[in-house]
């Protein structure tokens, strides 16, 4: 997968911030508004609503020309033929996941506030690297903190993608924009947001 589509606006669904009725509903004013990633997220043992719910991902993903990345579950990923998959810091492997999904899977790997474990994970095959929690998150209260002076030093030492993720929301994502993130990540910034489409096309717009 080229990386010039791992750009602009990446959201992260989240179990508690979308009611399973209104499940692809919401999803859709996301991409409607002008999501370039969605990225499943659901930590639940329910691996029937899992699947269902992944298999309305990519539909919507395809309609819409999105990427789907499936947090932390490769079989999922290759079960409803997800673009990718986001591992963090105690999930697989990235060689695991380039064996089961392929060279044009994407594979992205959270960083924290570790550039050399960006380093390491670039060298080793991902596709992108995350670093966060930019700013006080109320998906993750307790996740280390990065800063802009990270997501710099990333771009001058990384050739892959950056993403940006942590607490992030309309009001500072052009910070994080201008600091070098090629793509931010949105969780409750997005999805406890008012207008979703909205401000999805707000965030998507400070891209362009």
């Amino acid at each position: 997968m080229t990386q010039t589509r791992l750009r602009g606006l990446y959201a992260i669904t989240d179990e508690q911030l979308i009611p399973e009725a209104d499940f692809a509903a919401i999803i859709e004013q996301a991409l409607q508004g002008g999501t370039s990633i969605i990225q499943y997220r659901d930590k639940s043992n329910d691996s029937g609503k899992r699947r269902h719910q992944a298999g309305i991902l990519r539909e919507l993903c395809s309609r819409y020309s999105a990427l789907l990345v499936i947090n932390d579950d490769i079989e999922l990923t290759k079960a409803v033929g997800a673009d990718g998959v986001h591992l963090g810091e105690d999930d697989a492997a990235i060689e695991q996941a380039r064996s089961v999904l392929g060279n044009q899977a994407i594979i992205g790997i959270s960083c924290y506030n570790q550039l050399e474990r960006a380093i390491e994970a670039q060298a080793a095959g991902a596709d992108y690297v995350a670093f966060g929690a930019m700013f006080n998150s109320p998906t993750k209260p307790k996740a280390r903190s990065a800063n802009y002076d990270l997501i710099h030093q990333a771009k001058a030492r990384l050739d892959v993608p950056v993403c940006a993720i942590g607490g992030i929301d309309g009001h500072n994502a052009a910070g994080v924009i201008v600091s070098g993130a090629d793509m931010i990540a949105l969780i409750s910034g997005l999805f406890a947001a008012d207008d979703i489409k909205q401000t999805a096309g707000h965030i998507a717009g400070l891209f362009d």
